[in-house]
């Protein structure tokens, strides 16, 4: 049944600055404890055609199955530039959901970035155009173009929850999906992890030097990992 809503407001540029700042790793460590089904990470094989790209934007969604792309051009229309268009496609691998021309118009419109729970096909083409596209593969055979299927509605898509409105991140390590209410404190706890990982990689780098120069070692071991061993 058809269910087209208008796009969700985009998110607030500061916090998508703010966002752009850290990978998809470091968002899944800031999003952990807070209930949000597989910390918002989508299926392993959910992987970007560049893995130079980096994909930050507000998610518009569209639901369609059986490699049906008749709503995912509605959605590419209907889109404005700073969204991230989010395909629930039901994980449907027969056939190719789009290809660089849809990708192409996407770009001209000003997508921040695609996902698509499904197929791909162009992977040249779709690596020449720069738009981050992320899929679970590449098949060259045709969608069709049948049913109306749902756009900005809630989805799950590659095994996670995403509502129109919601953060979508995505690099080489694959996508997170941040609920839209939660994103101030993800960002918050990613920046905390940020600094505590530094500050490792300082320790690391001293160690590095002092083992080099034949000096007395510390113990390299963070603090949490010696607080388990006493307690084992």
């Amino acid at each position: 049944m058809q269910e087209y809503n208008e796009l969700p407001e985009l998110i607030d540029p500061a916090l998508i600055e703010r966002v752009s700042k850290f990978g998809t790793a470091t968002l899944s460590d800031g999003i952990q404890g807070l209930g949000v089904l597989r910390d918002g990470c989508m299926d392993a094989s959910m992987l970007p055609v560049d893995d130079t790209s980096k994909m930050i934007g507000t998610a518009c969604t569209v639901e369609t199955k059986d490699g049906d792309n008749f709503p995912i051009h509605v959605a590419i229309y209907m889109g404005k530039p700073g969204y991230v268009l989010v395909v629930d496609g039901k994980g449907y691998m027969d056939r190719a959901y789009l290809g660089d021309l849809m990708a192409g118009a996407s770009k001209a419109i000003g997508f921040n970035g695609i996902v698509v729970d499904g197929c791909v096909r162009d992977k040249p083409g779709l690596k020449e155009l720069g738009i981050p596209v992320f899929a679970k593969g590449f098949m060259q055979r045709s969608p069709i173009k049948k049913d109306a299927g749902k756009i900005n509605t809630p989805i799950v898509c590659a095994g996670v929850q995403v509502n129109p409105g919601d953060l979508v991140v995505g690099d080489y390590d694959g996508v997170i999906v941040v609920p839209r209410a939660r994103i101030e404190e993800v960002v918050a706890a990613a920046e905390k992890k940020a600094a505590y990982e530094e500050k490792r990689r300082e320790a690391i780098e001293d160690y590095t030097k002092r083992r080099e120069a034949g000096l007395e070692l510390p113990n390299l071991a963070p603090q949490w990992v010696l607080d388990m061993m006493k307690q084992a």
